[in-house]
């Protein structure tokens, strides 16, 4: 299955292409899977599509320069996209958090929410832009201030 993402979004091509993926697993299998069934079916999928991906990754939260704890996403895809899947009725605010304190904490970049809990494969995109200026690019995004995040 194909996506089109506008070619202005950051790594739209791979972003793309593992929303592509989450949308072939939630037409085969349908709402109402625990998240576990969705990731093993997605690992399935990317690895079909021969994409980069490690599950179940840890990744370091750092504090003041120094790493405090671990935490682990669901996908770390193409060593550049933390990848985080649910399986509830819709995203809640808190799950958009999780994304965006992932993100933060691990100085990457990009960040996709993936909720297979509803009839459709529900989505969000998120984008750390704590060190980078996508104010002109992702003008049409809704920001979260605090988080210096945006949601594409």
């Amino acid at each position: 299955m194909a996506l089109i993402v506008k070619n202005e979004y950051v790594a739209s091509e791979i972003t793309g292409n593992i929303i592509g993926s989450a949308m072939e697993v939630h037409t085969r299998l349908g709402p109402g899977f625990l998240e576990s069934v969705y990731e093993q079916a997605l690992a399935v999928e990317l690895g079909l599509k021969k994409i980069k991906f490690e599950r179940q990754k840890p990744l370091p939260v750092f504090y003041r320069g120094k790493i405090i704890k671990n935490f682990t996403c669901d996908f770390l895809v193409d060593s550049q996209i933390i990848v985080e899947l649910k399986a509830v009725k819709e995203i809640a605010e808190i799950d958009r958090l999780q994304v965006i304190n992932y993100l933060k904490a691990s100085g990457i970049e990009i960040g996709l929410l993936l909720n297979f809990g509803g009839q459709s494969l529900e989505y969000k995109r998120l984008i750390n832009s704590k060190n980078k200026n996508h104010n002109n690019q992702f003008n049409h995004c809704n920001q979260f201030e605090s988080a210096k995040s945006v949601i594409c």
